[in-house]
């Protein structure tokens, strides 16, 4: 077998839910609500990528990453870019993507700490289907009201500059020294492939493609994300919900008519 179905993990946190998304088990409503779903990594593995599921009622804290440079200079192995797939949207759902306009890392710390950063950060509607790629530095938050799929390097590190009032630590010296705080501009770079291939998001530290309706592929190494629908990994059945690691030449992943997946992979395209 050239791919490993990836063991999830289920992750309570404040701002998650009761009501999940096909394919996960809801929590009772007497337990903790869940935010988070994260797949393993294989013991003794370093994946460059995580994948995760969020889910949201409330706004998560307003927080940044850092960058490889700043990440690897503690003894990180990587620093973290991420990118969300928008699967479900409120009407009124919204992320925060950068500033409003250039501030100095002093202007943003005095926000962070008064407040009125909530102010500063440009709010900005999604609707299910867009996918967003935020590079490490970009300062952002994710609004209530979303069900999406997150992409990202795989590193466990996360500044919180503000948090609303919670009881969670922040932090403030770290994560205002790798903050870029000025407008980001968010660009659709979808691209159109054969055999219902769509490249979604790439120039980046990842990319991540959208796979849809009846086909083939075959590739070499990455992580299979089936969306919706049924299909099959080297004949071995796939369901939404999962998440699979590819780790060897010559995977055959089909897709039934009805079916939809994420396929997403570094470097250049894992194509035998």
């Amino acid at each position: 077998m050239t791919a490993i179905r990836l063991s999830t993990i289920r992750v309570e946190k404040p701002w998650g839910r009761h009501h999940l998304w096909p394919g996960f088990a809801n929590p009772a409503p007497d337990q903790e609500p869940v935010g988070e779903i994260w797949y393993d990594a294989p013991a003794g593995s370093d994946a460059e990528l995580m994948v995760k599921y969020l889910f949201t009622s409330e706004r998560l804290s307003i927080q940044v990453h850092p960058d490889d440079a700043n990440a690897q200079a503690p003894g990180h192995a990587r620093g973290k870019d991420e990118a969300w797939i928008i699967l479900a949207a409120e009407p009124d759902a919204t992320i925060a993507l950068g500033t409003t306009r250039p501030v100095s890392h002093d202007a943003l710390r005095a926000a962070a700490e008064d407040g009125s950063i909530e102010t500063l950060m440009h709010w900005q509607s999604v609707k299910a289907g867009d996918v967003i790629y935020s590079p490490a530095g970009v300062v952002h938050a994710i609004g209530p009201g979303l069900t999406l799929i997150e992409v990202q390097q795989n590193l466990d590190l996360t500044y919180r500059l503000y948090d609303y009032g919670r009881p969670r630590e922040l932090h403030l010296d770290d994560g205002i020294a790798v903050s870029n705080p000025e407008p980001f501009v968010w660009e659709n770079h979808s691209r159109t492939m054969a055999q219902g291939r769509e490249v979604v998001t790439e120039g980046g530290k990842f990319v991540i493609e959208r796979w849809s309706g009846a086909c083939e592929q075959r590739v070499s190494t990455g992580w299979l994300i089936p969306v919706k629908g049924t299909g099959t990994i080297d004949g071995a059945p796939w369901h939404a919900g999962e998440c699979w690691l590819v780790n060897d030449s010559g995977t055959t992943i089909t897709l039934e008519p009805d079916a939809s997946a994420l396929f997403t992979y570094t470097g250049p395209t894992p194509r035998d």
